[in-house]
């Protein structure tokens, strides 16, 4: 099953600059998926990180990966042809043993794969890998909330 950006829309609230997956390729309900982003040089981030070695952050990995999980986790729980009309939104929990192993720079195609660890009601945690042409270049353990936009309500 592969999701080109305008389902992927309908499914995350991420909107320009902060939406960090251009595809997904493909995913299994409860299991895993695999997705990408396209890096380049137009990317805002890289006006300041860094403008005369641009280095893709961190950080914007991990949100990819955490985005991916976020539509792993909403179409396994509502359904394929559900659509988020904002009254859905995935809340991070906890990220965890997150490396760092290669950087990403512009014109990477930034693969995420992610496999869920366990699942339980909306908590979710994913096992999540991120490569670039086959290299492994972060890795982290990710945990996020399936909540009701309105519910004002975390983890007790």
């Amino acid at each position: 099953m592969v999701y080109d950006v305008q389902k992927i829309r309908d499914i995350l609230p991420h909107r320009y600059p902060l939406l960090l997956v251009d595809r997904i390729t493909s995913i299994a309900y409860n299991k895993n998926i695999e997705a990408y982003k396209n890096i380049t040089i137009n990317e805002e981030i890289f006006n300041g990180h860094f403008p005369i070695q641009p280095i893709y952050p961190g950080v914007y990995i991990i949100e990819g990966m955490a985005q991916a999980g976020g539509v792993l986790a909403f179409v396994s729980m509502f359904g394929e042809d559900s659509n988020n009309k904002g009254d859905k939104i995935v809340y991070f929990m906890s990220i965890d043993k997150a490396k760092f192993r290669n950087p990403v720079n512009p014109g990477d195609k930034l693969v995420y794969k992610l496999e869920v660890v366990k699942q339980k009601g909306g908590i979710w945690v994913l096992q999540g890998y991120a490569y670039v042409e086959d290299k492994l270049v972060a890795e982290a353990e990710l945990k996020a909330m399936i909540v009701d936009k309105n519910s004002r309500e975390g983890i007790k």
